[in-house]
């Protein structure tokens, strides 16, 4: 009985210490005990030939909210495990090389991102959506599963997006991404393209595309080993063996503009100009460009391999940034920019949040 006050007491202590601590005890630690919440911006730098910028620190950044300076309150420059899903077109125009480059890539992806935390699910979309495995750390299985598809049928990219973004963000992981690939135009989709967008903007997850169009423009260049020399156009005095002649203030969101021109049954909108079923780069960069992913083109099936594994490099080395919460719940768009003091960076994030009742 002599000890029971001191032990209220310190009990009545504890409880006040823990109660005005600023950072719940979870596993992410980005969520404020008296319920202000952080909002998470993943960043990723370049220099002007396109590699990534190392070595930054948090006071190299700037971020502005409806074009106001907010204070960053986390930063992080480590790798960070992720919580991924892909997207695979299995429709039966990827019959052939470019379904055999597919699982190729998809399992060096999965090989490149080893870190044991990182989570993976896949999608496969058709004339349906269609989940083909679910969370799993197993790569092995994740390749079996891959290697056992047959493409056939049409293309519903939409719903297979509006399936997928969601399931990634409930990952449990804090860096939550999707990758899309694909060779063709939306041609079976139930959902809304204006939908998509939507979604995509209620969520963290950062969206990645890469498109197979042998007729585009390729935005991808495979990286020429440094070892490898042009070969001299002057005739030379001996012979040569072998020799031969790449934001507004706090308002309504607008509406986001139709993705591929239209929604419902898919978009009519392709890079030809005309109602077909050729890749459409406009929907996939409509997906990707607000998320702080981005879409890359390849025209030959030999070059998705490279250019998946380029994703994979670029979700390794990023930079993280968290603000807090200005709390609106207004359900408006608030857009959000990031900068990097040194003018000869190039710095991609996402464009803004929905800030969700």
């Amino acid at each position: 009985m002599k000890n029971g006050p001191r032990a209220s007491a310190v009990a009545a202590v504890l409880l006040a210490i823990a109660s005005v601590s600023p950072l719940a005890q979870g596993q992410d630690g980005f969520r404020f005990k008296s319920g202000v919440e952080l909002i998470n911006v993943t960043a990723t730098v370049t220099d002007r030939s396109g590699r990534f910028a190392g070595r930054l620190t948090k006071d190299d950044f700037v971020i502005y909210e409806d074009n106001k300076l907010v204070e960053v309150t986390h930063f992080n420059a480590d790798r960070t495990p992720v919580s991924l899903g892909i997207i695979v077109d299995t429709s039966g125009s990827m019959v052939g090389e470019k379904w055999s480059a597919a699982v190729s890539s998809i399992d060096r992806f999965f090989r490149m991102m080893n870190d044991e935390l990182d989570e993976f699910f896949l999608y496969r979309f058709s004339a349906n959506a269609d989940i083909v495995l679910d969370w799993t750390n197993d790569r092995d299985r994740l390749s079996t599963m891959v290697g056992r598809i047959h493409p056939n049928g049409g293309t519903a990219m939409y719903d297979a997006v509006a399936e997928a973004v969601p399931m990634a963000q409930s990952g449990q992981n804090r860096k939550k991404a999707v990758v899309i690939i694909s060779d063709g135009n939306d041609t079976s989709s139930r959902t809304d393209a204006r939908d998509v967008t939507r979604i995509i903007r209620e969520t963290e997850v950062l969206v990645y595309a890469v498109g197979i169009d042998g007729q585009g423009q390729a935005t991808f260049q495979r990286p020429t080993p440094p070892i490898q020399q042009p070969q001299p156009r002057m005739p030379i005095p001996f012979p040569f063996p072998g020799g031969g002649g790449r934001g507004g203030g706090g308002r309504q969101m607008p509406p986001p503009p139709p993705i591929g021109g239209g929604g419902g049954r898919g978009g009519t909108y392709s890079v030809g100009g005309g109602a077909d079923d050729r890749l459409n780069v406009v929907a996939l960069r409509e997906m990707t460009d607000d998320s702080g992913g981005r879409t890359e083109i390849v025209r030959d099936p030999r070059d998705l391999d490279p250019a998946v594994a380029s994703i994979a490099d670029e979700l390794s080395q990023q930079y993280y940034l968290g603000y807090p919460s200005p709390g609106l719940r207004d359900g408006r768009w608030h857009t959000i920019r990031v900068e990097v003091k040194d003018p000869s960076l190039k710095v991609r994030a996402r464009k803004g949040y929905v800030a969700t009742p």
